[in-house]
């Protein structure tokens, strides 16, 4: 009998989206399941407060708990890294392996590979952050080359009302950053339901549609060597694991959005 794949996931405590959303994703697949650990996260924005939340103890203490149940990856569901650093999340990988002997991933540096695997000129950002954060976001993304050509946000701050903002509205966003000339849209954030929108929209208007709980979704697979084509329904970024050119989704399907 194959021993069973388990992904362990950090999440932050107010999150409601990203767990039903990933055992929808794993669905009808028996051999993989995801298994998440909390720590403290409420509001996201720039204060001293805020930012606390995301120190490294904190999470490790849970990456460990995560550790006891010999999962085979464990990863960081959650942008934080976005604003404070991408070398935070480095950082916080060697420290999760360090620690556990796991290996480990994250949601911001798998958007890193990803992007830069399709060569992503023009990203649309999508987010339900505040001003600031969003600007912070945008100029850290840019030092890493992934340059932010257009984008939405919601001006939220408590974490939990992420979740509260539907499917339609989100979809709405992803449209208008598409519509306006990006090559690839990125919802950022792993509190927020675009998963599901994604291979619609990408039927629709041939560019790549990558949501957060899904990226981070790939990540693990990937980082397990378990098949991310065996994902159904979630967007080319399952169907097309390698995204070796941008061009990969929209030769499939030009139509419009139904």
């Amino acid at each position: 009998m194959t021993r069973p794949v388990r992904l362990g996931m950090l999440t932050p405590s107010s999150n409601t989206a990203l767990e039903p959303i990933t055992c929808a994703m794993l669905a009808g697949i028996d051999d993989v399941s995801a298994h998440f650990s909390r720590f403290k996260v409420t509001e996201i924005a720039l204060s001293e407060q805020a930012l606390r939340q995301f120190d490294a103890s904190e999470i490790l203490r849970a990456a460990e708990l995560l550790a006891h149940a010999k999962v085979d990856v464990i990863a960081w569901n959650g942008t934080s890294a976005s604003w404070l650093g991408f070398d935070r999340d480095e950082s916080l990988c060697e420290q999760i392996t360090a620690a556990t002997g796991i290996k480990a991933c994250t949601t911001v540096l798998a958007y890193r590979d990803l992007l830069r695997r399709i060569g992503a000129k023009r990203i649309g950002l999508v987010t339900p952050y505040r001003r600031d954060v969003q600007d912070k976001i945008i100029a850290n993304w840019n030092l890493e080359g992934l340059h932010c050509f257009v984008e939405r946000h919601l001006s939220l701050q408590d974490n939990f009302s992420f979740a509260e903002v539907s499917e339609t509205e989100i979809a709405g966003m992803i449209e208008e950053v598409v519509r306006e000339g990006c090559d690839a849209a990125v919802v950022l954030c792993t509190n927020m339901r675009g998963a599901g929108a994604a291979e619609r929209l990408e039927r629709g208007f041939g560019v790549p549609v990558l949501d957060s709980i899904a990226v981070t979704l790939w990540a693990c697979l990937a980082r397990t060597g378990s098949d991310p084509s065996r994902v159904h329904g979630w967007g080319s970024l399952f169907t097309n694991p390698d995204l070796r050119a941008a061009s990969a989704i929209s030769d499939q399907n030009n139509e419009g959005v139904q």
